[in-house]
């Protein structure tokens, strides 16, 4: 090759390289980190961030990838929050109301005693304030979040004894999700314990719990929950749909381009929705195959859900009075709420309660 084809060629290399240099850059792929609070074991809860991260690959064409790691693998199931905003991940997928602690108002992001149904919780924080509340509420820890899943109505839990009148709370010493709840509870006389999903049975089966509530007969069943404790009630009358959610390092979710923010966003709501329908489609072969294992299904009594209801209204009162993120916050919940259970008196009720007493 002579010097003026090494010249030549030379040239459209560099010219080649110069040029594709910046698309390399735009492309540069996008590797984030997401810490969930459930075990691996939870095809449904846990699963929902599994959804997520795929929908996320390929969205983007596989430049954006979010590794999922279960509940203890970085940090401990109830320390994801702290991991967020200090940016130790970039994301977390969570239900709220476990840092109670914190803040009282960060319950109000998932469920509360009495509270929203799923559908409802959909529609306040979608068409009412509670997204744009909560959000402001969240950035004063570095976080913005995203709808990340809903269980539904759920089960209000195992029991080693029946449940009678409210006096049978008194000394109980029961897992429940969030400090709320717990409050709640110690109004009736329990004791309440706060413990993850993946130690409940052990803590059951060794009597270190009298009962514990977790999710609805498919968690449950696979967590083992019927063999040791035979008393399963319902409803969980704190959790009437409660809201899972991711949540994201504010800074990181910033420097993503608005491309790059809006999968995150579509992709969240594919999880969103596919819990939600996951749930209702496996718990009734689940709750059919636990009355096949001789399990005892029970309703709350009247007097217990009066009694219940009454110490949620006691508490929520003192949260008023000590938190003013809860007070806004919570204002605005049950002003929204009122309408709704309006609403829902009509054509929801009474459509379902004539299914449910026909065969088909």
């Amino acid at each position: 090759m002579d010097r003026r084809s090494i010249i030549k060629h030379a040239g459209i290399a560099g010219v080649l390289a110069a040029g594709a240099a910046p698309a390399v850059h735009a492309q540069a792929a996008i590797r984030w980190r997401l810490a969930s609070s459930f075990p691996k074991s939870l095809d449904t809860i846990y699963g929902g961030a599994d959804v997520f991260s795929k929908a996320v690959k390929a969205m983007s064409g596989g430049k954006f990838e979010i590794s999922v790691h279960a509940g203890g693998e970085l940090m401990p199931p109830f320390g994801v929050v702290d991991g967020v905003q200090q940016g130790t991940v970039e994301m977390a997928h969570t239900v709220p109301y476990y840092f109670y602690g914190k803040n009282p108002a960060f319950a109000l992001g998932s469920a509360v005693p009495f509270g929203f149904n799923a559908r409802q919780m959909n529609a306040w924080m979608l068409h009412g304030n509670g997204r744009k509340l909560m959000n402001e509420f969240y950035g004063g820890f570095n976080m913005i979040s995203f709808a990340g899943g809903n269980t539904g109505t759920q089960m209000g839990g195992w029991f080693r004894k029946e449940i009678k009148s409210p006096a049978d709370f008194k000394g109980m010493k029961m897992r429940l999700g969030g400090g709320l709840i717990g409050e709640v509870m110690q109004k009736l006389g329990a004791v309440p314990q706060s413990i993850p999903g993946g130690e409940i049975y052990q803590a059951l089966e060794k009597g270190t719990l009298d009962a514990a509530e977790w999710v609805g007969p498919y968690d449950d069943q696979k967590l083992g929950f019927n063999k040791v404790a035979p008393f399963y009630y319902y409803p969980g009358w704190w959790e009437g749909g409660p809201e899972v959610d991711f949540f994201v390092n504010q800074k990181a979710f910033d420097s993503l381009s608005a491309e790059n923010k809006a999968i995150i966003e579509a992709a969240t709501n594919v999880a969103h929705v596919d819990m939600l329908a996951k749930y209702d489609a496996l718990n009734p072969t689940a709750l059919k195959q636990l009355v096949a294992a001789k399990t005892k299904v029970l309703p709350f009594s009247q007097a217990v859900m009066d009694a219940s209801f009454k110490a949620s209204m006691e508490v929520f009162a003192e949260n008023d009075a000590k938190s003013p993120e809860w007070k806004k916050i919570y204002a605005d919940m049950r002003a929204f709420q009122r309408d709704q259970i309006l609403w829902f008196r009509f054509a929801e009720a009474r459509y379902d309660t004539f299914m449910s007493a026909q065969k088909i």
